[in-house]
């Protein structure tokens, strides 16, 4: 099975911990059963393509500059993508993995993905075991986040994928996995959470490693979501994609089939918070 996995790096030698997690997670992946090539799209950071080519795992790298982003960003997840499907439509792969540089998932992943039979599939992990500043976070708690999503496609969707993109921006934080899943709504692909077969591990990054804050994330996101809305109306698809958030995802993609009692509270759990949410956000001082 040929796997294009995409996946950006932070800069190296900010953090030591950093620094080691991303090399375990290049261990991960070639530690599994199959023909992986990292697609690898960095905004001159530093250190990137001298660790992957001592790394002996396969890549393809790509350098966009930052002076071609906006002013004060720091990276794109829509040109990462560009990028990756480019890529991808060019080569004969079997499927397309999104993940960040700083989760782990065993190589059982393989196996559960080379069963799979359906042409047009989009499977991922929701919620992950996220590990914050060294502890496990609650996994019953309501929180957000999907870190790990694979592609398997036609040509003729995949090819749809790089349309919608070309009505998509994004630059830094914030927005991507809502985006995910309104590119599988829009592909009519088949959702699977794959949570109760696998789980997948998060370490979060430290704010002061890297010189961001809560206030830099509120503003990314804020940025981020008036372009996804520009996108959402063009493709005809719910507003509810950037109003409803994590809400309306969860709904999305929502089955019976992938249920277990773990899931189930979780799902329970998070929703309770609904009216608590829609007050504060009735509330909100402008």
């Amino acid at each position: 099975m040929k796997i294009l996995w995409q996946v950006s790096f932070r800069p190296f030698g900010k953090s030591k911990i950093n620094d080691d997690i991303q090399k375990k997670f290049v261990e991960n992946i070639k530690k599994m059963k199959a023909d992986i090539t990292l697609s690898v799209t960095q905004f001159d950071d530093y250190g990137v393509k001298n660790f992957l080519n001592r790394s002996n795992i396969k890549f393809e790298y790509f350098n966009v500059p930052k002076k071609k982003l906006p002013n004060g960003s720091k990276y794109s997840n829509s040109i990462m993508l560009i990028n990756s499907i480019n890529y991808f439509i060019s080569k004969d792969f079997d499927y397309f993995i999104f993940s960040n540089a700083d989760v782990f998932i065993s190589k059982n992943i393989v196996k559960i993905l080379s069963r799979q039979m359906h042409t047009n599939y989009m499977g991922f992990i929701y919620p992950n075991t996220l590990i914050k500043n060294g502890k496990k976070h609650e996994t019953f708690l309501p929180h957000y986040g999907i870190d790990f999503i694979a592609f398997k496609f036609t040509k003729k969707k995949v090819i749809h994928f790089l349309k919608l993109l070309n009505d998509y921006k994004q630059y830094d934080w914030g927005v991507i996995d809502n985006f995910y899943i309104s590119v599988g709504d829009k592909l009519n692909l088949k959702f699977e959470n794959l949570y109760k077969k696998i789980k997948l591990k998060k370490i979060e990054n430290k704010f002061k490693d890297f010189k961001e804050n809560r206030v830099w994330q509120v503003n990314s996101w804020n940025k981020n979501n008036f372009f996804f809305k520009k996108y959402l109306r063009k493709n005809n698809l719910s507003i509810l994609y950037a109003y409803g958030s994590y809400y309306y995802l969860l709904y999305k993609f929502f089955r019976l089939k992938d249920m277990n009692s773990d899931l189930f509270f979780i799902y329970l759990r998070f929703y309770l918070f609904l009216p608590i949410s829609l007050i504060k956000k009735i509330f909100k001082k402008p």
